[in-house]
Parts: C-alpha cells; sequence; structure tokens
C-alpha cells in the first residue's frame, strides 16, 4: 500500500513537472499566435486603406469635361482650367508611380523572405525527420518505460528532468516546423496581396494617362477649330500677336528685374553671373525632332507669316527638360499663352526660356547647373499637343537658339 502511494507521488511528481516544462512553450505559442493575428488584421486594413485611396483619387474624366464645357466661349479661361486639371493628374501619375516603384520594391523583398521561409521550413523539416530516424533506430523507451525502469528515487529524477528536457526538445522543433509552415504561407499570402495592388495600381495608371490624353486631344481641338474659323481669321490673327506681346512683355519685365539687380549687385561690388561662352546642352534630351524651327514661317492654322521666337522640339509629356547651361533661375511660373515656363539667366544679358512645362522643377532663385533637369515636358498654355518652346534672348532680344547649341 505504502508503495502504491509513493509511485503515485512520483508520478504526480513528473507530470507537475512536465506541465511546468511544457507550460511557457504552450504560452508562448499562444503569444505567437496573437502576434500573428494582430500582424495580419493590421496589414489588411493597411492594403484596404492603399486600395481605397487608389479608388478614390482616380480622374472622373466626364466630370472635368463637363465642367469645362461651360468655359469653352472663353478659351483663355478654358486654357487655364484645363492646365490646372492636368497639373492634378500629373500629380496623381507622379503618386501613382511612387506607389508602384515602392510595390515592386516590396514584391522583391517580399519574395526573398518567401525564399529564406521556405529553405528554413525545408531545414526544420529534415531536422523533424533526423530525429524521428533517431528514435526509432535507438528504440527508445517510452518516457513511462524509463521513469519506471529506475533503480533509484535518485535515478528516477535524473530520468524524469532527462524525458522532460527531450520533450522540450521535441516540441520546440515541431513548433519551429510549424511557424516555419506557417510564415511560408502568410508570405505567399502577402506577395499575392502585393501583386494584386500593383495590377490595380497599373491600371489606375494607365486610366489617368489615358484622361491625359482626352484633355489634350480636347484642348487642341478647341484651339484649333478656334484659330480655323474663318469668320474670326481677323480676329484669331490679333489676338496671336497680342499674345506673343504678352508673352515679350512678362519676359521683359523679368528681365528689366533682373538688369536692376545687376546693376544694385555693381554698386555693392559683388560679381554677377558671366557667361563663359560654352555651348548648350540640348535641354529636351533623346529627342531631336524639330516640329516649328525659329525664324519666319508660315503660320500652321492661321495662314499668314509670323515670327516663330524659338525652337520647338517634339518631346513626349513627362519626359525630361534640362538646363541649357549654368545658371539662376529668374522666373518659373505660369501663364495662360505660355503655360507652365521658366527663365533661367546665364550672364552677360543671355536668357533661356523655357515653355509649356507639365511641371515645374526648380523655383525662382535656384541656381542650376548645364544639364540639370528643371521640369517635364508638357503641352499647357496656349499649345496643341506635347513640345518644348525653347527659346534665347540676347540683351533683351531673340536670338536663334542655334547660335548655341550644336
Amino acid at each position: 500500500m505504502k508503495r502504491k502511494r509513493g509511485t503515485r507521488f512520483v508520478v504526480l511528481l513528473v507530470v507537475s513537472s512536465l506541465l511546468a516544462a511544457y507550460m511557457p512553450l504552450f504560452v508562448h505559442g499562444a503569444s505567437l499566435t496573437n502576434d500573428k493575428i494582430k500582424q495580419s488584421e493590421e496589414e489588411k486594413k493597411n492594403a484596404e486603406s492603399e486600395r481605397a485611396a487608389l479608388a478614390n483619387n482616380l480622374t472622373d474624366i466626364k466630370s472635368l469635361l463637363a465642367g469645362l464645357e461651360t468655359t469653352k466661349n472663353d478659351l483663355e479661361t478654358y486654357i487655364q482650367e484645363l492646365d490646372s486639371d492636368l497639373g492634378e493628374i500629373d500629380n496623381k501619375i507622379n503618386n501613382i508611380n511612387r506607389l508602384i516603384s515602392d510595390k515592386e520594391f516590396e514584391i522583391q523583398t517580399t519574395e526573398k523572405e518567401l525564399e529564406e521561409a521556405r529553405a528554413t521550413e525545408k531545414t526544420q523539416y529534415e531536422m523533424m525527420k533526423r530525429r524521428i530516424k533517431f528514435v526509432y533506430e535507438r528504440g527508445e523507451a517510452s518516457p513511462a518505460q524509463m521513469l519506471l525502469s529506475s533503480k533509484s528515487f535518485v535515478d528516477f529524477l535524473n530520468k524524469a528532468e532527462f524525458v522532460q528536457r527531450m520533450s522540450a526538445y521535441d516540441k520546440r522543433l515541431l513548433d519551429l516546423y510549424i511557424d516555419a509552415k506557417d510564415r511560408v504561407a502568410s508570405k505567399e499570402m502577402e506577395l499575392l496581396d502585393e501583386k494584386s495592388m500593383l495590377e490595380e495600381a497599373n491600371n489606375a495608371l494607365q486610366n489617368e494617362q489615358e484622361a491625359v490624353e482626352t484633355l489634350m486631344a480636347d484642348k487642341e481641338k478647341e484651339i484649333t477649330e478656334y484659330e480655323n474659323d474663318i469668320e474670326g481669321k481677323e480676329a484669331a490673327i490679333a489676338e496671336y500677336e497680342a499674345m506673343i506681346a504678352e508673352q515679350d512683355r512678362i519676359i521683359k519685365d523679368i528681365e528689366n528685374a533682373i538688369l536692376a539687380e545687376k546693376k544694385r549687385l555693381l554698386e555693392e561690388n559683388k560679381k554677377p553671373i558671366v557667361y563663359d561662352g560654352g555651348q548648350f546642352k540640348w535641354p529636351a534630351p533623346s529627342y531631336t525632332r524639330i516640329s516649328d524651327d525659329y525664324g519666319y514661317r508660315i503660320h500652321p492654322t492661321l495662314g499668314t507669316e509670323q515670327f516663330h521666337n524659338g525652337v520647338d522640339m517634339a518631346a513626349p509629356s513627362g519626359s525630361p527638360i534640362l538646363a541649357a547651361y549654368d545658371g539662376e533661375v529668374i522666373a518659373a511660373s505660369y501663364s495662360a499663352t505660355m503655360g507652365n515656363y521658366i527663365m533661367i539667366d546665364h550672364g552677360d544679358g543671355l536668357v533661356t526660356v523655357y515653355m509649356h512645362a507639365s511641371s515645374l522643377g526648380v523655383s525662382q532663385g535656384t541656381m542650376v547647373t548645364k544639364g540639370e533637369q528643371i521640369g517635364c515636358v508638357g503641352s499647357t498654355g496656349r499649345s496643341t499637343g506635347p513640345h518644348l518652346h525653347f527659346s534665347v534672348r540676347l540683351n533683351g532680344s531673340y536670338v536663334s537658339p542655334w547660335n548655341y547649341l550644336s
């Protein structure tokens, strides 16, 4: 009777010891599971927020065109409103491109993590196989058999500790394998979701690009119809000349302000910018087709001889505009005729002008170097298609850009 009681006591002791050993593992496992659930829910919320933001920011081109319809009778106001819409769409395209770039990076990272997770899963699986094979080949006794074969109480306690440690080791192996499998499954789902989001972002980008093309086509149509109006031909010619005069006035005012500033610098014995006579950088890289050259020519829609004060470089919307030479940005603004425009002072009365940009990358007072990107090609202002209008002025008058370009 005493022997049975003693045995029960020992068994209870062993059970309590094993429970004590396993309890931290169970608690740890539960904690890991809860953490994974929280992380998964957070990732899901972030993905849903990204999708919602993308969907809410898509341009409703029909609504935009309907809003512009009432202003078509006033061409200048119409151009200004349409250019403002194009600017907003351009910002959306830039944001979507950033999202696409981020998603492509995340996909690369996730693919790498998935590869690592699969390697870890394989390693843990091999370790489990080796452990099972080892137990099978050794023909190890069960924990109960080991305990019952104890020769003394001290031997029993030693074996109980050994059983406890081996059980904990086996449990850790199993937990690591399960965790590795869960991580593989999680990364596979994450990768699918990121690829799906990338596809949605690419579709959104296509939608915005189509919106730009639609607005540009509508703008070109309105300007061409306006200029081709036979009854209003004389008025159109007068307006064109007034438009050029307005451009010249804006540019002249800026140049006069610069002359005043240079005079002040000289009075203060400060050195102004000096042009060293170097050759200009082609401001529309990789695009050399000239759609309209410098000099007198028959205007394509007005049908009269007009002076074209610059070189029109045919380039796609969004392509870079480069500073032709070192200098200071003396204007970076918008007008209904020039659209988004930039002026750079190169010293000694030499100024370059860049018109119709889709966006500006510099501001007044910025010092730029030859070949530095200052904006992007567009069709803002009085323009019927994407191009860069590039002009050169020397001492307040237009001169041929070919004197400085190769």
